[in-house]
């Protein structure tokens, strides 16, 4: 399922999870590195935006569905995705690379979260070799040196799985960074997820995720920065459903 026009299209190459894991799986055994980004409206807001995001996500080799109304989209066209959220991938990622003795690297959110989202893994997780952990600074460029430098440091540490906690679009930057200066390495953008583990953010209540009012619940819990997001969002959501009409099979 294809989304956006032009230079700012976007395709969720990965629809289901079987077929994302089995392409893992082929991935981690062949020594081969990798971007993956969850698509979500707010992505889409974004990339006709910013040139850079969606060189970015051009750059990502597997895309997945990350909120709902990209899931009702793709039904809307006729070609189902699965709903996969970055937060929800992280447990069963991490369960991959214990299965396959893959080491895994946290990059992103702050030092203190870091820690204990990593004791929470460990934790939930046996066997998880967590190998590196870094929080960058305030202001971090992921298209600066000090990007290449912490990228460099990720693939020295020996991961092959990273998962990054910067929030779009620095993450999918990074990532697609990534898959030059550390060919090896699994770069997995996952937004908030590290801070959800860790207790730092409390995610929405299992019956509101449920009911798709994960957007209600974010709203409520910080309006100013949320509102008008979820604003844009809502204004692209006709256009992208007269594409998705349109693109019926």
């Amino acid at each position: 399922m294809k989304f956006g026009h032009h230079s700012a299209a976007v395709e969720i190459n990965a629809p289901s999870r079987a077929a994302l894991f089995r392409d893992l799986r082929a991935r981690f055994a062949a020594g081969k590195g990798f971007a993956l980004a969850t698509l979500n409206l707010d992505h889409l807001t974004k990339l006709p935006r910013d040139p850079d995001f969606a060189a970015a996500y051009a750059a990502q080799d597997l895309v997945v569905a990350d909120g709902r109304p990209v899931v009702w989209l793709s039904q809307l066209a006729r070609q189902p995705v699965e709903l996969m959220p970055g937060s929800d991938l992280i447990l069963p990622l991490s369960e991959l690379a214990a299965e396959l003795a893959l080491p895994v690297a946290l990059f992103g959110s702050d030092t203190e979260a870091l820690d204990a989202a990593a004791e929470v893994l460990q934790a939930r997780v046996p066997g998880l070799r967590i190998c590196h952990k870094a929080a960058p600074p305030m202001g971090f460029d992921p298209a600066g040196a000090e990007a290449d430098a912490a990228l460099q440091a990720i693939a020295q540490s020996g991961a092959r799985l990273c998962f990054l906690a910067l929030g779009a679009p620095k993450q999918e930057r990074l990532a697609a960074r990534g898959r030059r200066v550390a060919p090896g390495v699994g770069f997995v953008s996952i937004g908030a997820g590290l801070d959800f583990l860790a207790g730092h953010q409390r995610r929405a209540p299992k019956f509101m995720r449920m009911l798709a009012l994960e957007w209600l619940w974010r709203a409520l819990q910080s309006p100013a920065r949320m509102v008008p997001r979820y604003a844009r969002c809502f204004a692209i959501l006709p256009g992208l459903t007269r594409d998705a009409l349109r693109s019926r099979g």
